[in-house]
């Protein structure tokens, strides 16, 4: 692995820089550790305590931070859902193997992560570990994509991209629906329910009647797997499906937040103190048995916050849909007593590319991924100062919009014209400085072009485009490939 992370070290032709407010940290074991990788779904960067926002007391997902190390520049390959999760489970940029799009796009309907990809459950289970998913799939709903074929052991959890949380007929549940009419998100009050449908909730292959909140339920089972394999090592992927839509939330949550008078944002806010709760039942539960020095928590949301919703997304420009900061650049926290230091920040660019090799890596895995990855172990560098950061560029393509990050400078090319940035002074993307900097545009271009021979066409053409009014930048329409 060390000679796996030094020539992954080399093909990035990686630059020194600094690193603030990280400590080396010595290795205090060798046992293969637990991992648990935590994503939840559209929270927006200031969504929680993470980042020093307070409009959503998040105590928990704040002793991620408090315990472990919080990266300010983490970022995700794609600013929706299936893609981005595509890339995070194989660790590698979704471009290189066609899944760019929804999957649901397909008219065929019979589009997933591609068979041919092997996941990082498949890595962790020939490692000799338990593998199970508890959660959001998205990445196919055809057997041939179903998570006990793509590496794990365990299932329970949603194949689809969005499923009701509860019974929203029920009286103590609060509902928020989208109204066409004034554009906004309003209070209602569903008279029937016919159930969840195509969206059922799953133990492995059996559907399940399941009754209980869907965020409560993913941590109730989540919680049973760590208890049933706390003897040996395992590997939880967590993929919450809150704060996504549809927006509904128990009385117990919503009587939380009496002063919100805006009913949609209460019942927004209350979805994440409910994940909060959760995110903190399953910390509880490594203590429980004995586990927390040896378990490493990763803690991840899918893409930015969405633009339409009640998200808080700052400082960034926009959000979930776009290729700015909004979009892709995410909660990322994550914590290993011993390995990584508690209280610590890292605010060189990282991606959620660097989760597959940082995983395995942590599980002692000695075997040569099947195909080339395209991130790092994280690990390393935030042990030692004298580590250069992990990425000398990160790169993104959503149709025929596209964006590259190179240390400060941030080059987005969508609508036939450039938007250039210096992310040192301007983070909020506010100042478009690509007359200026013609060379930049030009170099970073370049870099674009060598990046993009390595993908291929989309397998499966866009679900549809986010368009006007939301997505204008600077009064210009951008369409958004889904």
């Amino acid at each position: 692995m060390k000679l796996f992370l030094r020539a992954m070290l080399a093909v990035f032709g990686l630059a020194a820089c600094t690193t603030d407010n990280i400590a080396a940290v010595p290795e205090v074991s060798v046992l293969p550790a637990n991992v648990i990788l935590i994503l939840v779904d559209d929270l927006g960067y200031c969504d929680s305590e993470l980042y020093g926002c307070d409009d959503i007391p998040t105590p928990h997902i704040r002793s991620l931070a408090e315990d472990g190390t919080v990266f300010t520049a983490g970022y995700v390959t794609s600013p929706v859902c299936s893609p981005s999760r595509a890339s995070l489970l194989t660790g590698r940029y979704q471009q290189r193997f066609g899944h760019e799009f929804l999957p649901e796009a397909d008219p065929t309907g019979q589009s997933g992560l591609p068979i041919g990809e092997s996941t990082l459950a498949d890595a962790m289970r020939s490692t000799g570990y338990t593998t199970g998913m508890v959660g959001k799939w998205h990445l196919g709903e055809k057997d041939v994509f179903h998570p006990l074929n793509r590496g794990f052991d365990h299932f329970f959890g949603v194949l689809t991209s969005a499923t009701d949380y509860i019974d929203p007929t029920r009286a103590d549940v609060k509902s928020a629906s989208y109204s066409k009419k004034t554009h906004t998100f309003e209070l209602s009050n569903p008279s029937d329910w016919r159930g969840r449908g195509k969206n059922f909730v799953a133990r492995g292959n059996v559907p399940v009647d399941e009754g209980d909140y869907i965020t409560d339920a993913f941590t109730r089972e989540a919680r049973a797997f760590i208890r049933e394999n706390k003897d040996a090592p395992f590997f939880l992927y967590l993929p919450y499906n809150a704060p996504h839509g549809p927006l509904q939330v128990t009385q117990e949550y919503y009587d939380r937040f009496p002063k919100m008078e805006n009913e949609a944002k209460r019942i927004y806010a209350a979805m994440i103190s409910a994940l909060d709760d959760s995110i903190g039942a399953v910390l509880g539960v490594i203590e429980e048995q004995g586990l927390e020095d040896n378990t490493l928590v990763i803690l991840i949301s899918d893409n930015g916050g969405g633009v339409a919703a009640h998200a808080n997304n700052s400082p960034f420009r926009l959000g979930k849909h776009t290729l700015f900061e909004g979009g892709v650049r995410v909660p990322f926290v994550m914590k290993w007593p011993g390995h990584i230091s508690a209280g610590g920040t890292y605010e060189h660019p990282v991606s959620t590319l660097d989760v597959f090799p940082t995983a395995v890596a942590a599980a002692r895995s000695t075997k040569t991924p099947t195909k080339e990855l395209d991130g790092v172990d994280l690990i390393p560098i935030l042990q030692n100062d004298d580590n250069p950061p992990p990425h000398e560029a990160l790169f993104w393509r959503n149709g025929a919009n596209w964006a590259v990050r190179e240390g400060d400078w941030k080059l987005i090319y969508a609508a036939e014209r450039h938007w250039l940035y210096d992310l040192s002074s301007d983070v909020g993307e506010k100042y478009n400085v690509s007359d200026a900097h013609p060379d930049i545009i030009e170099r970073l271009t370049i870099h674009y072009k060598e990046w993009n021979k390595g993908n291929i066409e989309p397998l499966w053409p866009p679900l549809a485009v986010k368009g006007q009014p939301r997505f204008a930048v600077d009064g210009v329409n951008i369409k958004w490939a889904l």
